[in-house]
């Protein structure tokens, strides 16, 4: 049942976002700088401005809270750094190397670089101990599993200070006994570490992929279990009424519990809500044609989504290690307000990836930061506000800002204005080729998408960016720099149940394995929701099913829905195969059998949504006019007298007409000339091309 709060978090490289949704559809957002060496520190700091807003006490807004939603970057920090748990393996004898064999591959671009270094193993050679056993293909048992050789690594690893154990045996996915054995014996040798078991975690072929998978979990479930127990303790001593969410990467909601166990699926907890947050907002325009791009203040997230369904990525190299369980499909690049401009060996101006980050942050925050950046870029280019961000709280340093400037522009010959818009340049290049890779590179026309601005630097530099891009449409709501936030509140809780099925979809034995198979996973998908206290009603269940030709080496996914397998609709299933592989590759091969792989089944427990917010119609942009501040908008370098609005003014139907800028709270939107903004009740800015259809 709601009550009178629903609270979403998101904690960023260098802000925490905070989103409160109240029962009446209204959504205030509040930004409080992020601590990544106390997490919780930002959360209460988040809630001390929320309660100074309110004149509540932390205590009485939780308690009034149906939810409270937390994405972090935690877990991904970690892997980036190299700093999770110390982490051992287990495997079957003579497959210690087949996380650093790697099936031979390199990463996409690099394939034939001889000098691109190898990956960095989370578990180091000694540390990954091969145990007497072997299940075969067929699923029998070859060798039994030898526990000796599973209590002495036990042994080993109590010497060697292990946090977290991965075990992780061949054909695990067909007989689980010897996993689960071995998973006993570490449990009751090793009580305090965290046990992650390849077979449950992804119970699908490809031992490489699951051993990758299960490694990166144990190695982040330390971190991550702590982060969750820290969390969870400061919102019980509140008084908090519900057990706080976790966001997951594949773009739902999960406890505490699950997701310190399937750590994995927190490494991309935060821009995993934006696709779902970049179609609420636009709902109201009548598209479901979405690219939603987020800059922060270290990174430039993207996420695509046609037909209202974003993609889900499986089986991929994320940051040089192979991940199988699903994940939203956003491409990162280092590219946010504090991306750092620097001058390369050859003398050529770069920006980012290094990111001045939180501390010391930008050289204009005044804390000591030196380095030039793109909030010093934009700074001087005359887009912020030299009052402040957050609405005054943020002091700017326009000196600081130009001094740090001066570290480029005076090698390259320019001066501070021309080096900042150089700036400026470089990282909307950098942007826009990020949208490329997940459009044009994917068979998509950016121009037959509306391009979402999430995040509290998008906004300085989205028209910018559709221009890049030859988008005519943007649509940037006014809690665009805590959308994601805003996205966790609106997602629903949901769990990836998956098994692995080898067999050729040409017999009724096949037909009827099959749907035994996915009642299995469904099954098991609704206890997990009947347990987070989801009735029949508020559950939902997906299926979908990896397939190829017989003879294939990769395959594809199918989504199917839920309906007994049998001839007929076996045949639609066959069917609906073929005609994605089409859509794939181009071509079909009805006369080939058609074999399944793997099988998924996808659990949602429906959340009750908020109300939708609506604007009043309020003061017409005359009235907003706060003044005019001088803006660069070309490579000259020359200042434009350009008029500046109050974007708490501004109501429904206000139109705005470029070049102008509009000083929201939590983020500064800047207008191009050729571009106008129109207000529209839902609370986001529709901004279009002067001229466009």
């Amino acid at each position: 049942m709601r009550t009178k709060y629903r609270l979403g978090i998101d904690a960023g490289g260098t802000f925490t976002d905070f989103v409160l949704a109240e029962d009446t559809g209204q959504a205030r957002l509040y930004k409080a700088l992020s601590t990544p060496d106390n997490p919780t520190r930002a959360i209460k700091e988040g809630l001390k401005l929320i309660g100074q807003d309110l004149g509540l006490s932390a205590s009485e807004i939780v308690r009034e809270c149906d939810l409270c939603i937390n994405g972090t970057t935690v877990g991904l920090n970690a892997l980036i750094q190299h700093k999770g748990g110390k982490t051992g393996l287990i495997c079957t004898a003579g497959h210690e190397d087949s996380i650093e064999i790697r099936l031979g591959h390199k990463e996409d671009g690099y394939r034939y670089d001889a000098e691109y270094p190898p990956a960095k193993m989370l578990v180091p050679r000694r540390l990954r101990r091969g145990v007497r056993e072997r299940i075969r293909s067929d699923g029998q048992v070859h060798t039994p599993l030898n526990e000796e050789d599973v209590a002495a690594t036990c042994e080993l690893f109590l010497r060697e200070g292990i946090e977290s154990v991965a075990v992780s045996l061949v054909w695990s996915v067909l007989d689980q006994s010897h996993e689960r054995r071995a998973g006993e014996i570490v449990r009751k040798m090793m009580p305090d570490a965290a046990v992650t078991l390849g077979s449950e975690l992804y119970p699908q072929v490809r031992e490489y992929t699951r051993t990758s998978t299960s490694v990166v979990n144990a190695y982040l479930a330390p971190i991550m279990r702590a982060y969750v127990e820290a969390v969870d303790g400061y919102f019980r001593a509140l008084g908090a009424q519900h057990p706080v969410r976790y966001f997951q990467s594949n773009g739902g909601l999960s406890e505490g519990a699950a997701l310190s166990d399937r750590s994995v699926y927190a490494i991309n907890s935060g821009p995993a809500s934006a696709p779902r947050a970049g179609l609420y907002v636009a709902e109201p325009f009548g598209t479901k044609n979405v690219i939603t791009v987020d800059m922060g203040g270290t990174s430039f997230d993207i996420t695509l989504t046609k037909d209202g369904q974003t993609n889900l990525n499986k089986n991929i190299d994320f940051l040089r290690y192979r991940i199988g369980v699903p994940m939203i499909q956003v491409e990162t690049l280092g590219a946010g307000g504090g991306s750092i401009g620097w001058i390369d060996p050859m003398g050529l101006l770069q920006v980012g990836p290094q990111s001045a980050g939180a501390v010391p942050g930008p050289a204009c925050y005044g804390q000591g930061g030196e380095e030039p950046t793109v909030s010093d870029a934009n700074l001087v280019l005359g887009y912020l506000n030299p009052e402040g961000l957050i609405g005054g709280r943020l002091p700017l340093d326009r000196s600081c800002a130009k001094a740090a400037l001066r570290r480029i522009a005076e090698p390259l010959g320019l001066s501070i204005e021309r080096a900042a818009y150089g700036m400026f340049t470089i990282v909307n290049s950098n942007m826009a080729a990020g949208i490329r890779r997940v459009s044009v590179e994917r068979g998509y026309d950016p121009r037959d998408f509306v391009l979402v601005g999430a995040g509290g630097a998008t906004a300085a530099h989205i028209t910018a960016l559709a221009r890049e891009m030859g988008i005519d449409t943007v649509i940037l709501p006014k809690l665009a720099s805590g959308l994601c936030a805003f996205g966790q509140i609106i997602s629903d809780v949901k769990y990836n149940v998956m098994a692995t099925a080898p067999m050729r979809l040409d017999t009724a034995e096949a037909y009827a394995r099959l749907d035994a198979l996915f009642a299995e996973l469904e099954a098991k998908g609704r206890r997990q929701l009947e347990a987070d206290g989801f009735g029949p009603d508020r559950i939902r269940i997906e299926r979908s099913i990896e397939m190829r030709y017989v003879g294939q080496v990769h395959e594809c996914t199918v989504e199917i829905g839920s309906f007994p397998i049998g001839g007929e609709s076996a045949e639609h299933i066959k069917d609906a195969f073929h005609r994605r592989h089409e859509q794939l590759f181009t071509y079909s091969e009805r006369h080939n059998t058609v074999e399944v792989v793997n099988i998924e089944v996808t659990a949602y427990g429906l959340v009750e949504k908020p109300a939708a917010p609506q604007l009043a119609e309020g003061r017409d942009s005359a009235a907003a006019r706060k003044g005019m501040r001088d803006a660069i908008f070309s490579a000259d370098g020359t200042a434009v007298s350009t008029q500046v609005y109050d974007g708490a003014i501004l109501g429904a139907g206000a139109v705005v007409a470029g070049p102008a800028i509009i000083e929201e709270e939590t983020t500064t939107i800047v207008i191009e000339p050729g571009w106008t903004a129109a207000l529209h009740e839902s609370g986001a800015y529709r901004i279009t091309r002067d001229g466009a259809l």
